[in-house]
């Protein structure tokens, strides 16, 4: 037997004409679905540092603030070396001179040639040769080994030639004569470090290329200027009156120099 109470009916969300539903029908709505909170997102990165470095042990926490005070005085330390040693003389620069170029040189020099390079006028050609005992255990002087001669020829005909046969001889020589002048007596600790840069270049190339031990060495250098161009467009030759011989002292060579 069917029912004759009044029944219910979900309402599907569709418009409904209440005046055409059949008697005993009674609509009901369906229940608001429940709506969670919105999770709550902390942006990335917005995390505080302090509850974190609060978080760790105190001696590691201790060991962090001391390293990071070290390094900010460090940096504060080296931009100030750097800005008195390119800044116009001043009385701070001349009373603290000394610490300065320790500090700047050699690892942190500072110069314009990027931007105002100075192109080389003159070709220098380095040779070298060594004093030591021979064979038969009387000591004798070796004859001129061409360093440069063996870094042309590293560089010639060499898509990548390294910056060691390209800059370091030459370098080692531009040092030497910024610091030395007309002299080859060192009367600055830069002068001093240029010249054992320089002897220690020589030694470490005729180890490299010679047997035998040897307990001094000395450095010829002639330096040519470089060839110009005529009119035609042919290479003037360089007189051999423009070539400048210089003959460096006998430096001696301690036993871990080569």
């Amino acid at each position: 037997m069917a029912s004759t109470g009044p029944r219910d009916v979900q309402d599907t969300g569709e418009p409904v004409d209440v005046a055409a539903a059949p008697d005993g029908v009674r609509l009901r709505k369906p229940p608001a679905a429940r709506r969670e909170p919105p999770e709550e997102r902390v942006p990335f990165g917005s995390g505080d540092g302090t509850d974190r470095l609060a978080a760790l042990p105190l001696p590691l926490r201790f060991a962090t603030r001391t390293a990071t005070a070290l390094l900010a005085a460090v940096a504060l330390l080296h931009v100030a070396f750097l800005f008195l040693h390119v800044a116009p003389a001043n009385t701070v620069s001349h009373r603290y001179a000394r610490q300065i170029q320790s500090w700047v040189y050699p690892f942190f020099e500072q110069n314009w040639r990027l931007f105002a390079p100075d192109p080389e006028s003159a070709v220098p050609q380095i040779s070298v040769r060594t004093f030591g005992p021979s064979g038969g255990g009387l000591p004798r002087t070796s004859g001129w080994f061409d360093l440069t001669a063996i870094d042309n020829a590293g560089v010639r005909h060499d898509p990548f030639p390294s910056h060691t046969n390209q800059n370091m001889l030459r370098r080692a020589w531009s040092g030497y004569l910024d610091t030395h002048a007309g002299t080859d007596v060192s009367y600055s600790e830069r002068a001093l470090m240029w010249q054992e840069y320089l002897r220690n270049i020589a030694a470490q190339r005729v180890s490299g290329a010679r047997h035998g031990s040897f307990t001094a060495l000395q450095l010829r250098v002639r330096t040519s200027p470089v060839a110009g161009y005529d009119a035609a467009g042919h290479t003037v030759r360089v007189p051999p009156s423009a070539v400048d011989t210089r003959m460096l002292p006998w430096w001696k060579v301690p036993a871990h120099g080569h």
